[in-house]
């Protein structure tokens, strides 16, 4: 194990969820300590199963909405990965206050402890929903439009805190707008299930998906280890190199003298985590549906039933990855095709049919 890993702090919030259980189980086979906060409002403690009882890995209770739980939990930590959100764009046009007590109250908590405890890097879940109706493809990091939901609002005012920290505060702040992330652990279960876990259990339970829509809409979907790795770099790029390669990104003459507005030492910066690729609903019934009939032939049979659309949604999402790419060296090694068939597999194997 090398020394100075293991000396290394990380507080991963929401750390019960889908993609928080994931990064927690990364690093913690990477060898650091890793502390675990969530409510477990939406995640669930028998995600971190594997690694609940391991020495370096803490997990606490509690609501990112009270600040002293925060202040608690990132005690002695080195860097943050904030992934705690209500997510679900639905859930948020039902309930905008909570959506927004969460999302913006309790990502403001968390900037707060995080400033008070000098941390490294503050790395925080970011939103394609950012783009709302901007019909530009790909998406772009600094070209978005007008949001269509809470959710959308919420997740855009979290990258404004971090701007405003950032430059206040001489912080480092990362934003990594997630398009559609999908993987193991993701729930099929609950009124606000994402479409590919959704559609999986159907599926296995041999009942007909719907879709929202004629099924034209596409999106840019995002198998987790994209995601876990675009953490890993977010977190562990030096300061260095990527004050070095935003110059070569906006295109900066050093040799002219021009430099960003911004010091070495503190910045705020998104990026699009993603694979860069464009599947409709439609191919993703198809892909879905030919994978699991690998496992059980009864299921190539079934059909999709098509349903009004949902108010929110956003027709057409794809990523550029250039800038996380360029900045952060970020190399997404799983395309939608291989995620979905990783997918598949654990859910035959993990689902409750």
């Amino acid at each position: 194990m090398n020394e100075n890993i293991a000396n290394i702090k990380v507080l991963i919030t929401g750390g019960a969820g889908f993609i928080g259980s994931n990064l927690c189980e990364h690093f913690i086979s990477k060898g650091y300590k890793v502390v675990c906060l969530d409510n477990l409002s939406t995640g669930f403690k028998s995600n971190l199963d594997e690694i609940i009882n391991h020495p370096n890995f803490t997990y606490i209770e509690g609501d990112i909405r009270d600040l002293n739980t925060c202040k608690e939990a990132i005690a002695g930590c080195h860097y943050v990965l904030h992934q705690a959100a209500m997510g679900s764009v639905p859930r948020s046009i039902n309930d905008p206050i909570t959506t927004n007590e969460v999302n913006i109250d309790g990502f403001l908590n968390m900037l707060v402890a995080a400033r008070d405890e000098g941390v490294k890097r503050f790395v925080y879940a970011a939103s394609s929903s950012t783009y709302g109706d901007s019909k530009k493809l790909p998406k772009i990091e600094d070209k978005i439009g007008r949001p269509l939901s809470p959710y959308a609002i919420t997740k855009y005012v979290n990258e404004l805190y971090a701007n405003v920290f950032a430059k206040t505060y001489g912080m480092q702040c990362i934003g990594l707008r997630y398009f559609n992330v999908f993987g193991k652990r993701q729930t099929p279960d609950g009124a606000y299930a994402a479409v590919i876990p959704l559609w999986v259990k159907s599926l296995i339970n041999h009942q007909s998906p719907y879709i929202n829509g004629d099924g034209y809409y596409s999106r840019d979907f995002t198998y987790i280890d994209n995601v876990i790795h675009a953490n890993e770099q977010a977190m562990l790029q030096s300061t260095e190199e990527i004050y070095k390669q935003r110059e070569t990104y906006y295109n900066i003459d050093v040799a002219k003298g021009e430099r960003l507005s911004i010091d070495s030492s503190h910045f705020s910066e998104v990026f699009n985590v993603a694979f860069g690729g464009n599947t409709t609903l439609n191919q993703l019934f198809e892909t879905l549906r030919s994978n699991l009939a690998k496992h059980d032939p009864a299921i190539a049979d079934i059909d999709v039933v098509y349903r009004d659309k949902r108010p929110g949604d956003i027709p057409h999402s794809q990523a550029s990855i250039f800038k996380a790419k360029t900045i952060l060296d970020y190399n997404p090694q799983y395309s939608a095709e291989e995620g979905f068939e990783k997918a598949c597999e654990w859910y035959f194997k993990n689902i409750n049919k």
